[in-house]
């Protein structure tokens, strides 16, 4: 890593420290209503003693603020004020905002209504174990390499105890069961070296600079979320400016970027805003320096890009587009971590994967009261791995061949009708039809020649549709009934979802909320297209399901601190299971790479999660803020052995805590610190059957013990120390984040030598400095 820090280090701006006139930038945006997307003129907005209104078209300009943090508050008569606490103001980019504003229900000259913040949902139908993701706020966590994923991992009733993979694991369910969706729009794995189905990756695709705030659900989410039994993360593409260029140049861990937005044609209407993104140790590998990596060497890039045209009467049209390639190869002893085994020194390994998804959407106000919105998008996803036996006066041997592929295009409407301030209507209905191409070849443990697990060309589709009744009872009480169904075309499996949530706030600061709902899940697409015996074994599969419910309550001080207790059940059925007994479940997918050849199951598994969190947030505040979570729970599941176990994910308990805290030490320079303390309880695991290994010659686990081991808790302590100068209209950031600061040995997973049957501890990453300079212009 010291490459990388003196590459760094040469960009350090010694010169921002000079004295400066102080920065001032714009603050401007769009206000809408909440539920019907139209425009909102007439509504105050005001930051600090400076204050203006939005035009006909919903907008508002405030210009010459300082560069700063800033509390902003919205009103309008027959509205719900809103606050906006912390909003940041930089001197190298203006502040755009987009923001919605709920209708009130009673309208009082004696009645008022406590300001809103953003500490709620950004959907009005995700009433309960959901919050929103802001950029901004995310980015100055410790530890999260400014991937989204990792954010979220903070979040209550989430483990984010890997360090090799941005997994999410919701409640103790297959990081799997997790729901990316990107612009309204069903998205494959955003991440590099990813695997088809599968939904983590150690680099993401995503790119914060890109995103505005999105909604992250971890149970019992609203019908237009299907297809998913752990949760969904509802991500969100801002627009670029507007009205002038901007441009961005950031190196870091997640590499070299440049970015650039501004107007399209003439300036106050048409926008794009692209980012692109080159691996940085594969930059300075080119260089000709060493990262201590050896000849093993990650490369990825990436592209986010996004288009918004508004049209006077043809409604507003967005063209979005995220996508990665990757690559790594492990020659024959290149292994530097121990990962493959020692017994494994003759393989060679090559490993790519693509993905990329662009969709154009059209939204519409059909009248005062009416939105639509339709989408079209194509997806693509492939994963390849080829590994060789190399021996000394032999000819290479291929011992895996896989390349699968899918193609997806996507078409979808929603529609969303205001009947009164107290009654919406919403509904929607989507199509998903895939092409697949699947092949799969090895050399199984024990055999000497490969074997095809397959090998096809498939074509299949999955259809959906939602609707939903929002009650608003008050101001404070609102009810939301809906129905979710999805029908797999390839097996005609079905699924009727009802979904309910309730929310109550009362004046004082006290709120209930409750959630209930059936949820389903297809399962990866490469298990419905296992071979055995010269059919598709698992072609009948039907839908994984679970039942969530979910009780909560809330306590706000104010804009400023927040209490949050959830507790949940889930029950889990319909589970594939083997269909000899045995200890497999498909609940377990994703604790290890990719998907087991199991070509002969049935949905006849069952599971259950059930736990307590607890969330005390204090918001960010005259530059302080601090976030505990803890999370304790229970999973377990049963496979068709009959037996109860614990799930490859049940770690019992999670304990984050955050804080921060900024200092302005002269007008235009700040100083921040963050840190984050992390404690899991150690995963589950499998031990290896020693004798039988060494007998073999290859790694054999105890079936009789599944699950049955545990590792030791983890734990890890991150630092981050960052620097912000606002020059003239230019910004620059600088972060140093010192990951695992106590170089902590939190066990990743545990190898065998097949010959000797010494079993060995493989760990995950020690303490690593993470270095990032960014510049706004």
């Amino acid at each position: 890593m010291k490459p990388l820090l003196w590459a760094c280090a040469l960009l350090f701006p010694l010169s921002s420290l000079c004295q400066q006139a102080p920065a001032t930038q714009n603050v401007k945006g769009v206000v809408t209503d909440r539920h019907t997307h139209m425009p909102l003129p007439g509504v105050t907005v005001q930051i600090n003693k400076s204050g203006t209104a939005t035009d006909a078209q919903g907008q508002f300009k405030i210009t010459g603020i300082p560069a700063g943090r800033y509390t902003i508050q919205l009103s309008l008569i027959g509205y719900e004020p809103m606050t906006l606490q912390n909003v940041e103001v930089n001197a190298g980019k203006e502040t755009v905002l987009e923001l919605s504003l709920a209708e009130q229900v009673v309208r009082l000259k004696d009645y008022t209504v406590t300001a809103r913040g953003r500490h709620d949902a950004i959907n009005p139908l995700a009433q309960v174990s959901a919050r929103p993701l802001n950029m901004d706020e995310g980015m100055r966590y410790a530890g999260s390499r400014n991937d989204p994923s990792r954010m979220a991992q903070n979040f209550a009733g989430v483990i984010g105890g890997n360090d090799a993979s941005n997994d999410i694991v919701i409640r103790g369910n297959s990081p799997n069961g997790v729901l990316y969706r990107m612009e309204g729009v069903d998205i494959p794995n955003p991440n590099h070296f990813s695997t088809l189905g599968a939904s983590g990756g150690p680099v993401t695709i995503l790119n914060p600079n890109t995103l505005r705030s999105s909604d992250f659900m971890t149970g019992a989410f609203p019908s237009p979320y299907g297809n998913a039994l752990a949760g969904a993360f509802d991500l969100r593409m801002r627009n670029g400016n507007k009205d002038k260029y901007e441009f961005l140049a950031e190196v870091g861990f997640n590499g070299f970027e440049a970015a650039a937005e501004g107007p399209i044609g003439k300036p106050g209407k048409a926008s794009f805003l692209a980012d692109y993104r080159y691996s940085t140790v594969a930059v300075i590998q080119s260089l000709g320096l060493s990262v201590g990596t050896g000849a093993t060497v990650p490369y990825y890039q990436d592209l986010n890009l996004k288009v918004h045209i508004p049209t006077a009467k043809a409604g507003t049209f967005n063209l979005f587009a995220i996508g990665g390639v990757s690559k790594i190869h492990f020659g024959p002893d290149d292994d530097t971590t121990g990962l493959y085994g020692s017994d494994n020194k003759d393989r060679d390994r090559d490993y790519r994967s693509k993905t990329g998804v662009v969709g154009l959407t059209h939204s519409y106000n059909l009248g005062r009261n009416t939105f639509g919105r339709a989408f079209v998008a194509l997806s693509y996803a492939q994963n390849t791995a080829l590994e060789w036996i190399v021996k000394e006066d032999e000819p290479l041997k291929p011992s895996v061949d896989v390349d699968t592929r899918q193609v997806k295009t996507s078409v979808g409407y929603q529609l969303e009708h205001r009947i009164s301030s107290r009654h919406q209507l919403s509904g929607g209905v989507t199509g998903d039809f895939m092409d697949l191409s699947l092949n799969q070849e090895f050399i199984k443990d024990g055999d000497s020649t490969m074997s095809v697990y397959m090998n096809s060309r498939q074509h299949t589709n999955l259809l959906r549709g939602w609707i939903n009744w929002q009650h608003r009872l008050s101001s404070q009480l609102t009810a939301n009934l809906g129905v979710y169904s999805q029908y797999f075309v390839l097996n005609k499996a079905m699924a009727v979802e009802p979904r309910f949530n309730l929310k109550y706030t009362a004046n004082s600061g006290h709120g209930f909320s409750m959630g209930l709902g059936l949820h389903s899940q297809m399962q990866p697409l490469e298990v419905y297209f296992s071979e055995a015996d010269g059919q598709l074994s698992n072609k009948d599969l039907g839908f994984s399901r679970s039942g969530h419910a979910v009780l909560g309550y809330e306590y706000n001080a104010g804009e400023r601190f927040r209490i949050r207790l959830e507790t949940y059940y889930q029950h889990l059925f319909d589970i594939p299971v083997e269909r000899t007994a045995s200890a497999f479940s498909m609940l377990n997918t994703g604790a290890q790479f990719g998907f087991p050849d199991k070509p002969w199951l049935h949905n006849q598994g069952k599971g259950k999660n059930y736990g307590v969190e607890i969330t005390a947030e204090k918001f960010l505040h005259k530059g302080f803020y601090i976030l505990f979570t803890q999370s304790l729970f229970n999973s377990k599941y049963r496979p068709s052995d009959g037996v109860w176990r614990n799930t490859a994910f049940n770690s019992q308990f999670v304990t984050n805590l955050l804080g921060g805290k900024e200092w302005t030490l002269k007008p235009g320079f700040t100083l921040g610190a963050d840190t984050k303390v992390s404690l899991a309880g150690g995963q589950w695991y499998t031990p290896f059957d020693v004798q039988e290994t060494v007998a073999k010659g290859y790694a054999v686990y105890d079936d009789t013990q599944t699950f049955a081991k545990r590792y030791g808790a983890y734990f890890r302590w991150d630092v981050k120390i960052s620097f912000t100068w606002e020059m003239g209209r230019t910004t620059q950031k600088f972060f140093m984040d010192f990951q695992n600061v106590t170089a902590r040995k939190n066990i990743y997973l545990k190898r065998i030598n097949t010959t000797t049957g010494t079993v060995s501890d493989i760990n995950q990453i020690g303490f690593f400095p993470n270095v990032n300079y960014q510049f706004t212009f």
